[in-house]
């Protein structure tokens, strides 16, 4: 028998909600009350969410995110800032004792992110996963050059043709591992560039040169024009496939979602929260 999943795809929803569903999810794991859960979902507005640990009056431009109406959210999980926008985006949730759970965070990444390489393997791309094999590689991982989410793979984030297709990030609380990440479908490089503070015009040109050898969206990658829906079905096919479990569809009861909506307004909606320092 195979073990059974929550299986959930919210569609597009607010940068506040999402990161409140993330982790009401985790939490209602921790206690037991829901099975392990892989979601899928999309942003309204287009939203820069940065790391917990980064710095939003550093590193962001917010007069750019005003501007252009984008949403902005501080995730629960590590990593650098990216830019949500035409995407999918996943979210695992799963207890660190889970059978053949690799204890590292790294290992964790290759064995929870072997459902993505599937997944793009079923949209017909030859995706692999990166592995930081030179000096320069490993020292970028340690002290990144940029706030950019899509500068640069980390350990097993997927590649295609040497270029990040796809960005992920992790955190564990209460004996759970929240993994979430965004599936690249286009990619705008110039308002990419615009949400962010550069230390002179210079240092964004780099970038902007920089960007295309480094980073990639799929439909960049092949001919035909990949959809979410398909994205949907391929990337749930990987997981169910990589994990070897059965994906059953979840929808939150009234008292569950009252408790996401808690999450959403004293926590993911608020400026104490999102620009902290």
């Amino acid at each position: 028998m195979k073990s059974k999943w929550y299986f959930i795809n919210s569609g597009p929803c607010s940068p506040s909600y999402n990161m409140a569903l993330d982790e009401a999810l985790l939490d209602l794991h921790s206690t037991g009350e829901i099975p392990p859960v892989i979601r899928f979902y999309e942003w309204n507005p287009a939203t820069l969410s940065i790391g917990y640990f980064q710095s939003a009056e550093k590193d962001v431009n917010i007069q750019a995110i005003k501007e252009q109406n984008l949403g902005f959210v501080r995730r629960p999980t590590g990593g650098r800032a990216v830019l949500h926008e035409s995407e999918l985006t996943y979210s695992i949730i799963v207890s660190e004792q889970y059978p053949n759970m690799p204890a590292t965070v790294t290992e964790a990444y290759r064995v929870l992110s072997e459902g993505l390489l599937i997944g793009f393997q079923n949209l017909g791309l030859n995706a692999y996963f990166s592995i930081p094999d030179t000096e320069e590689k490993l020292a970028d991982l340690k002290k990144p050059k940029s706030a950019v989410c899509f500068d640069a793979p980390s350990w097993y984030e997927l590649v295609v043709e040497g270029k990040k297709v796809a960005g992920s990030a992790q955190t564990r609380q209460k004996g759970v591992i929240l993994q979430h990440g965004a599936i690249l479908l286009d990619l705008d490089e110039d308002k990419l560039l615009s949400v962010f503070n550069f230390s002179s015009e210079e240092a964004k040109e780099r970038m902007r040169k920089k960007l295309p050898e480094k980073a990639v969206a799929i439909n960049r990658l092949t001919d035909r024009q990949i959809t979410i829906p398909q994205c949907v079905e391929s990337f749930k096919i990987g997981f169910e496939k990589a994990l070897d479990i059965e994906l059953v569809p979840y929808e939150l009861t009234e008292k569950q979602l009252q408790y996401v909506k808690m999450l959403e307004e004293t926590k993911y909606s608020n400026d104490e929260w999102n620009f902290r320092k």
